[in-house]
């Protein structure tokens, strides 16, 4: 088992807390794991991306070549394109439809949009209202773990304990806010995983 997964967003939007939960459900369920540093956290608003990478072997590099990621973990949707090099021919985007506006010639929603409809393998997800129903706008990133769990080789239930153990010095508001966030997102996952099964694009 192998997954390198490149985590994409912007400043403010959780990454950090993304890679900290997979990176204690990959430990959890004994797997290695790598991961290069996190850029960009020093801007609020800049571009944010990170390599992360798991494997029931141990890891050489922590640095994933281009045209090798499983997944593009991506909390906004211009960043996920960014780094459409990096996806491998069965590889998976999953993003956040939500745009974060930072800077003045920032694509145009429609085009942006028609983009990410064209990828064959992609989960699209408005996390932003996913995160609000659940409580909280904040806990979008939770939305777009949880639509990236069928696509990282660890069961959605080692994921949940790590969000709670993570978000436990909180308080259970904020690891109920957070669980349930998670689970609307691999719910969506799921729902549109099987509505593509069920109408396969057209050859």
């Amino acid at each position: 088992m192998k997954t390198d997964i490149i985590l994409a967003g912007v400043g403010g939007q959780g990454i950090l807390s993304i890679a900290a939960v997979i990176g204690w459900a990959a430990i959890d369920s004994r797997l290695y794991i790598k991961q290069a540093e996190i850029h960009g956290m020093s801007q609020r608003g800049g571009a944010v991306y990170s390599h992360l990478r798991l494997s029931d072997a141990p890891v050489a590099s922590d640095l994933i070549p281009t045209g090798k990621a499983n997944v593009i973990l991506s909390v906004e949707p211009m960043e996920a394109l960014r780094y459409l090099p990096y996806l491998s021919g069965n590889g998976w985007v999953v993003t956040n439809t939500r745009p974060f506006v930072n800077i003045d010639n920032y694509p145009d929603a429609v085009s942006l949009t028609a983009q990410l409809e064209a990828l064959d393998k992609r989960i699209l997800v408005n996390a932003d209202e996913l995160a609000t129903r659940c409580g909280n706008s904040k806990a979008a990133n939770m939305v777009m773990l949880g639509a990236a769990v069928p696509f990282l080789g660890i069961d959605v239930g080692q994921v949940e304990t790590a969000v709670r153990n993570i978000f436990e010095r909180k308080g259970n508001a904020m690891v109920d806010l957070n669980v349930n966030a998670l689970h609307e997102g691999y719910t969506t996952a799921q729902q549109q995983m099987s509505l593509r099964s069920a109408n396969p694009p057209a050859s």
